[in-house]
This record gives C-alpha cells, structure tokens and sequence, in this order.
C-alpha cells in the first residue's frame, strides 16, 4: 500500500512539475547564482558555442 501511494505521489507531483514547467523554469532562473551557473554550463556545450551563439550576436556561423 505504501509503494502504491509513493508511487501515485511521485506521478502526480511530476505531472504538476510539467503542467506548470515554465513558472517552474522562471522561478529558478530569477534565482542569480541558478541562473548564472546554467549559462555557464551551457556556453561549454560545443554546439551552442557553434550554432546558437553566432546567431545570437549576429556573425555568420562557420
């Protein structure tokens, strides 16, 4: 009975975790050091420092 009702839990929260995922993303990123340490991992990935970055500023993608 307790597995059941961990489980139901656990489903409920996350399916309120995706219904309501971009009030969830914006109250963490209004958090500085949250939001400073994702665009710090997000610059090393190497397809946003080739894709994403230059069109974002402008440059020509090479």
């Amino acid at each position: 009975m307790k597995l059941i009702l961990g489980i139901s839990s656990f489903v409920l929260g996350l399916s309120l975790v995706f219904k309501k995922r971009y009030q969830v993303l914006n109250t963490l990123l209004a958090v500085r050091v949250i939001r400073k340490l994702l665009v710090a991992v997000t610059m090393k990935l190497p397809n946003v420092r080739q894709k994403i970055l230059p069109s974002i500023l402008g440059r020509s993608a090479s």
